[in-house]
């Protein structure tokens, strides 16, 4: 009785148990690999449909329905074991934040992955492959050169995240060049998701990629970047559905331009696999007159609960480059 009662004021004490997480996943592929503008070459290569990574994150409930958490998460290259998705990459470039919530939502600090790259990667069948997702390929890498700056995750940021009521929610981030000059860049999300069916809208405005006034070194007199996202998906059970519509504006002196596109997804379980297919066209107009057409197909089969085996095949084009065409086969495991 008398350990009873110590256990039970110890948990008392403490509030609630907390708890400390491992978690990853491995993704290799071996294929062909011909991107715009260049040539053919046999592959071994990391991150087919999904980019490597290992994380750790943990929580901590403070009662009364409030509780604390941290992300750290590490992108990797299994193929030669580097860490980070490319050379430089920051050691926690996935995500490095710390977060408190509670019925009101949640406020994160740190590096966090922002509310636009989600909505990007939902609303299309290969989610956040920089290998054969046009969605991804498009609006990260360009219709013809630059795309989308800033990428995938902000520095020196913090979030809020509403609570989910009724299934409408909403995220809204702030990032500091953490500089004089007051330099800072924003955006955010809104989404509902009910039933067979969901959308997202997200927006962002940065003047800066890494550092106050860099954008200079991209292009001269580039002093603004903003991107608006409607993404959509009809899940019937027997099919999905996802749309995306894109509109990127680059303030540049002299040079503004304008991109728009349009990405039309499906997936369609099979058993224990799905089939994917997904086509986005976008075209840019002012300073810049090009067009970007990139068509993927794949096959996803679930051999297990943390394992699949994947191929996938990408044809794309685009204007003054020779097209380009990637395949391949792959493994990606969970942990």
């Amino acid at each position: 009785m008398a350990a009873a009662l110590i256990v039970a004021w110890q948990a008392q004490g403490a509030h609630a148990q907390s708890s400390v997480q491992l978690y990853g996943l491995v993704d290799a592929w071996l294929g062909s690999s011909k991107t715009l503008g260049s040539g053919q070459a046999w592959t071994v290569g990391g991150g087919g449909m999904s980019t490597s990574y290992w994380g750790l994150r943990g929580t901590d409930d403070l009662g009364g329905g409030w509780h604390a958490k941290f992300v750290l998460e590490d992108f990797f290259r299994p193929q030669n074991g580097r860490a980070g998705s490319f050379d430089g990459e920051p050691f926690f470039g996935r995500s490095a934040e710390v977060s408190i919530g509670g019925p009101y939502g949640s406020v994160h600090l740190g590096r966090i992955v922002t509310p636009y790259f989600v909505t990007a990667v939902l609303s299309n069948p290969f989610i956040d492959s920089y290998t054969f997702s046009p969605t991804v390929l498009q609006t990260y890498l360009g219709v013809n050169g630059q795309g989308l700056i800033g990428g995938y995750a902000w520095n020196n940021a913090v979030l809020y995240r509403t609570p989910v009521l009724s299934g409408f929610s909403a995220d809204a981030i702030y990032a500091l060049g953490n500089q004089p000059g007051n330099a800072h860049k924003w955006g955010g999300s809104a989404g509902y998701a009910g039933g067979i069916f969901s959308i997202s809208v997200a927006f962002q405005s940065q003047p800066f990629d890494t550092t106050p006034g860099d954008l200079d070194a991209i292009a001269p007199g580039y002093s603004k970047q903003t991107a608006v996202m409607v993404g959509a998906l009809c899940d019937l059970n027997v099919v999905r559905f996802y749309g995306q519509y894109q509109h990127l504006s680059n303030d540049i002196s002299g040079a503004d331009t304008t991109v728009n596109g349009v990405q039309l997804g499906v997936a369609v379980p099979i058993g224990d696999a799905k089939a994917l297919a997904s086509y986005m066209y976008s075209k840019s107009s002012g300073a810049s007159q090009a067009s970007r057409s990139t068509l993927a197909v794949g096959f996803d089969y679930n051999v297990s609960r943390r394992t699949d085996l994947y191929a996938a095949v990408l044809a794309d084009r685009a204007s003054t480059l020779s097209s380009g065409l990637t395949y391949g086969v792959g493994i990606r495991s969970r942990f």
